[in-house]
């Protein structure tokens, strides 16, 4: 995020987005509701679903696959949806997996709420989710601000309520992103304030630029631009609530995770691309390995911050190597 000047050309077009309306339910901590589809032989393998929070938000969730087979739990970056993990969903579920990923409160599918727009609420919404699949020996996959959602969960949630195997931070938040006394690698205020700036100027121009500019290296000279990818980002970027996304900038940068990665124990598998201009790599994931007491890190020359669109064909097999290590 530091280099984020946004020189980018302005593009325009048509997307059409449909909008998805949960039943509010009433009940103790959550509850849900859950559209499923079986094959042939009977076997769940295709389910959507809402989990009902006890302060009345609604987390939409998809959960495929056989519901024998270990559970791959995906938790998605600002302001995007379940959706970014499309290729990851596909190609682990065609590995026999059970994968699942929601959208956090404020996002996609999810209800636009104004309250607890915070790294503690968006790990306890995740809790909930797991505890109504009753996942147990599940990998958490988490990508840029899903990733302080996933140190959060395994160090609160999944480590003492022994309910996760493995995780995967990518291109992630954590430790802390802001520049502060103690933390002079941080990224200064000035650039998460021109972000307050351009999402409520002008949210849908600000989704434009990034997703065509910084996110994806689309920026960089000879990059391959994807104009699919970007329309996409930009479609999940506006299907969330802008209150639920601004307030979400103060969680993805002023969090201080450094305690969350010092408690987790269970194996961890930290990746970042050098060429992320989001999530300076050096105050990222360099750091994350050096909290870590069970870490292995990988960092992958020129790749940008939305690496696991952009370069989809390496990062999948090297999930999968270390989830089946």
């Amino acid at each position: 995020m530091s280099d984020l000047t946004l020189h980018m050309s302005r593009r325009t077009f048509v997307i059409a987005t449909s909008s998805l309306a949960g039943m509010i339910l009433s009940g103790p901590a959550f509850s849900q509701t859950s559209t499923d589809h079986a094959n042939q032989n009977g076997d769940t393998i295709m389910s959507s679903g809402y989990v009902t929070i006890e302060d009345g938000t609604e987390i939409f969730y998809k959960d495929w696959g056989p519901r024998d087979a270990q559970p791959i739990v995906f938790h998605h970056g600002w302001p995007l949806s379940s959706d970014d993990w499309d290729a990851q969903m596909l190609f682990f579920l065609s590995n026999g997996y059970r994968v699942v990923a929601h959208d956090r409160r404020g996002h996609g599918r999810s209800s636009q709420v104004d309250t607890g727009n915070d790294i503690d609420h968006y790990a306890a919404d995740a809790w909930a989710v797991v505890q109504h699949l009753d996942l147990t020996n599940a990998v958490h996959i988490g990508h840029s601000t899903g990733g302080g959602e996933v140190a959060r969960y395994v160090a609160q949630y999944g480590e003492p309520n022994g309910r996760v195997a493995k995780a995967v931070l990518v291109s992630a938040i954590p430790p802390l992103m802001l520049k502060t006394d103690t933390n002079p690698e941080g990224t200064p205020m000035e650039v998460f304030d021109g972000f307050r700036s351009g999402l409520a100027g002008n949210r849908a121009q600000f989704f434009l630029d990034v997703a065509s500019g910084p996110f994806y290296g689309f920026n960089r000279d000879g990059a391959k631009v994807s104009e699919g990818v970007i329309h996409n980002w930009w479609r999940q970027g506006m299907m969330g609530g802008a209150l639920a996304q601004y307030e979400g900038i103060k969680a993805f940068s002023e969090t201080d995770q450094t305690e969350d990665l010092k408690a987790i124990t269970v194996p961890m598998f930290v990746i970042q691309g050098d060429d992320d201009q989001v999530v300076p790599y050096k105050d990222a994931v360099e750091k994350q390995h050096a909290l870590l007491v069970n870490s292995t890190m990988k960092i992958y020359p020129g790749f940008p911050h939305g690496m696991l669109t952009t370069h989809a064909e390496v990062i999948n097999p090297d999930l999968l190597a270390f989830v089946r290590s």
